[in-house]
């Protein structure tokens, strides 16, 4: 069983949506039950929508139970800031080529939130970032091509 890298942030968050699932299972059995007592559940449109909505419902309580279970929660901020970059750092990077200056913080695959600055750890840039140094220049092969970055900052926040 492998572990799934999550930050403390992850965590709470998937803790956070499980919770909301599990205060929705009451009402999706009794939607069932009320559908039931209608009739025919041959023809009843609403017995089966309130079915599948269990299903999805029970299905995604599976999978947050399950990534919970194997998490491997890393709070970066208990870590001592050697300026490498590890799983849950945020980096500054500047492009060497126009000097734009962007910020990232290495998450999970279930965090990454590309407008919000969090990119997945299995992203070609993460990929291309983890095990660096602070004020290396790295070459990031991107969709768009190989592009080259000064690592100007790493926080451990």
């Amino acid at each position: 069983m492998d572990k799934i890298p999550m930050t403390v942030r992850g965590e709470k968050l998937l803790r956070e949506e499980l919770e909301v699932l599990m205060k929705r299972r009451p009402i999706i059995s009794q939607a069932i039950g009320e559908a039931r007592e209608l009739g025919d559940l041959k023809e009843n449109a609403e017995y089966h929508a309130a079915r599948e909505e269990q299903g999805i419902c029970e299905a995604q309580i599976r999978d947050i139970e399950y990534k919970l279970s194997v998490a491997q929660v890393i709070d970066v901020t208990k870590m001592q800031n050697t300026g490498k970059v590890i799983f849950g750092t945020t980096v500054t990077l500047i492009d060497v080529d126009t000097d734009e200056e962007v910020t990232y913080q290495i998450v999970g695959d279930d965090e990454a939130e590309i407008k919000a600055g969090r990119i997945s750890v299995n992203s070609p840039i993460a990929r291309g970032l983890i095990g660096k140094m602070q004020d290396d220049e790295v070459t990031i092969t991107t969709p768009g091509g190989a592009r080259e970055f000064e690592i100007s900052e790493v926080a451990y926040i």
